[in-house]
């Protein structure tokens, strides 16, 4: 072996375990079993703790997590509220969060119903960049029910270092533009809100409805009772679920919702669990669109099956 072929090696393996390291997988699934054993052998991570009420997390959370309100994840953008910020603020967010690349984080809410406050976390984190995401299944309200430990302590937490600094902020977004084009061009729009939104007889904005074409898939469709909790279907079931629907593999799909977090819910679905190659949150859902007089809307119950169509 020549000193140039040792040198060689010798430099990839002092840089193989920062590389590892550094290697981005997709956010997965976290059982509370799986949870209370990385919990009791020590073993390094960080938990947030997202409910939507701060005196929830008061009251008792999950041993070391630390609260993180996601309404601090989005807000008015051009007078459209619930829009998402710039990379500089998750940077700095994460940063004050003790967020560390080497160290996975493990994201829950109250579960049940609001599920969606956590993929949508989830989704935040990973399209930051962060390399180990997980969602703990059935969230806070199958870890209580299950009578595991809920302290009021807070965790000690120091801020992150450097690693943020070289991060972007890259979320698989649709804009208001692509939308409209996706109208021209075969685009599966997916309607994640519950049916009487959907059909146009509930919901808080100017005009009712939906995207025109669109499919309605409930977020919470996604979901069943096991145990003590609601946790995700089989990947099998949701597979079959959403080809029933038309959802499938080989269509270019735009996700969407009232501000994108019930889109999160699905987006978790077909990307991380199903591995769908392309699919897409409409960032201004249908807060914005509803918001556009001049945008047209559809109300009704819609189609309940799309014909697969290969986009090429």
């Amino acid at each position: 072996m020549s000193w140039r072929t040792l040198a060689f090696l010798v430099a990839v393996c002092a840089v193989a375990p920062r590389a590892a390291a550094q290697r981005t997988s997709m956010p997965r699934l976290l059982t509370t079993d799986s949870l209370a054993a990385w919990q009791e052998r020590g073993a390094p991570m960080r938990l947030l703790d997202v409910r939507l009420d701060v005196w929830t997390y008061l009251k008792g959370h999950l041993p070391q997590a630390q609260y993180l309100n996601i309404e601090t994840l989005r807000a008015s953008r051009g007078g459209v509220p619930v829009q998402l910020l710039d990379t500089p603020w998750y940077r700095e967010l994460f940063k004050r969060l003790g967020l560390d690349p080497t160290v996975p984080v493990v994201v829950y809410s109250a579960g049940e119903t609001l599920n969606i406050d956590a993929t949508f976390a989830v989704w935040i984190l990973a399209s930051m960049g962060h390399p180990q995401v997980y969602l703990l299944d059935g969230g806070f309200a199958k870890w209580s029910l299950e009578g595991r430990e809920v302290p009021r302590e807070y965790p000690g937490v120091a801020p992150a270092g450097r690693w943020w600094n070289s991060r972007a902020f890259r979320p698989a977004v649709a804009t208001l533009a692509d939308v409209q084009q996706g109208m021209q061009t075969g685009v599966l729009f997916v309607d994640a809100r519950p049916h009487d939104q959907y059909v146009g007889e509930a919901g808080s904005q100017m005009r009712l409805g939906h995207l025109p074409g669109a499919v309605n898939h409930w977020w919470q469709d996604d979901l069943e009772t096991a145990g003590f909790g609601r946790v995700f279907r089989s990947a099998d079931s949701l597979r079959a679920r959403y080809t029933a629907e038309g959802i499938v593999p080989d269509r270019d799909i735009i996700l969407y919702c009232n501000s994108a977090t019930e889109a999160s819910h699905v987006f978790f679905v077909l990307k991380y669990l199903l591995g769908y190659p392309r699919v897409r949150i409409y960032a201004g859902s249908w807060t914005e669109w509803a918001g556009r007089e001049e945008l047209p809307i559809e109300r009704g119950s819609g189609p309940r099956y799309n014909p697969p169509l290969r986009v090429q």
